[in-house]
């Protein structure tokens, strides 16, 4: 069985962990992380990322739920990243997923949607036909998407938002939990409520 190495070791990776072990296409050859304050995770030790030049090389999985902290570990450590899809998940054979994304238990995918680089659609989210998700978006628990939905780069979807068919939000969002998107939802802001509505906007930079 080849083997992955899974970059962080919180709480988002205890999910990744038990995905990659119930979909059983790779072995977890180490999980890396700087938190001095962690030590083990399930059944594993942790190690430091400064350790990472001298594992034998494996490939690679992100275990951090963070947009841009993702997209920044991707961009410092180049690898050969794996994509984990739980056996629970449901994904359309005529949907196509990108490198290093995790599908979570439950989520659904359906057919014509477009999932990018390092994508999380996680436990119980529902994507459905024609959707385009960019790279490194993070679609929370319970989030539901209509068709032809489009998520633009880095952005989060919080838990138990909704997004009504044929819509765009943003790149760098945050969608506030329990968020009911009913139009288009700008860059670089945070929108929250029923319906949801940027709230204050952030540097680009």
């Amino acid at each position: 069985m080849e083997r992955v190495t899974i970059i962080g070791g919180g709480g988002h990776a205890k999910v990744l962990i038990d995905c990659i072990e119930q979909e059983n296409k790779y072995e977890i050859a180490a999980i890396l992380d700087d938190n001095p304050d962690l030590h083990q995770i399930l059944n594993y030790q942790i190690r430091r990322r400064q350790e990472f030049e001298s594992l034998p090389k494996t490939h690679l999985i992100i275990g951090i739920g963070n947009c841009q902290i993702r997209k920044k570990i991707a961009e410092e450590f180049p690898g050969d990243y794996i994509t984990t899809i739980h056996p629970t998940a449901i994904v359309s054979r005529y949907a196509k997923i990108g490198k290093g994304s995790h599908i979570f238990a439950g989520a659904i995918i359906n057919a014509g949607a477009v999932i990018g680089n390092h994508v999380i659609i996680n436990t119980g989210a529902v994507i459905e036909h024609d959707c385009t998700i960019e790279d490194w978006v993070h679609v929370s628990p319970n989030c539901a998407l209509g068709g032809s939905v489009t998520v633009k780069q880095g952005t989060h979807l919080g838990i138990g938002s909704t997004v009504i068919q044929c819509l765009s939000i943003g790149k760098n969002v945050t969608v506030g939990a329990g968020a009911v998107v009913i139009s288009d939802i700008p860059d670089h802001c945070t929108a929250v409520g029923i319906p949801a509505k940027p709230i204050k906007y952030h540097d680009p930079h």
